[in-house]
């Protein structure tokens, strides 16, 4: 799996799939699988049992996406993301306007 480009609280914006054009803010980031959960994004309904401090029943959550169908939001249009060397240190560059990401 090559290094994923995008890290949690970052703003995104969905490229493919139902979802597309939709924003939302990355919540969690798991670059083993090569998927992220977004905010309000590729939302799924899941029946829940109840428990002694869970009332149950459907509960609607996010489901993860692939990173492939994500791109990183910038003025809120999509840009890639390169990587360049600033003071010695690796820092993340947006292609489009070559703003320092991080």
């Amino acid at each position: 799996m090559p290094k994923m480009k995008i890290k949690k609280n970052d703003t995104v914006i969905v490229i493919s799939g139902d979802d597309k054009g939709k924003t939302g803010v990355v919540k969690k980031a798991m670059p083993k699988e090569g998927k992220v959960i977004v905010e309000g994004i590729n939302m799924v309904k899941r029946h829940t049992k109840p428990t002694q401090n869970n009332a149950g029943g459907i509960v609607s959550k996010e489901a993860a996406i692939h990173v492939s169908n994500v791109a990183l939001a910038k003025d809120g249009k999509a840009t890639k993301v390169s990587y360049k060397v600033v003071d010695g240190k690796k820092v993340r560059v947006a292609r489009k306007s070559g703003e320092v990401i991080d």
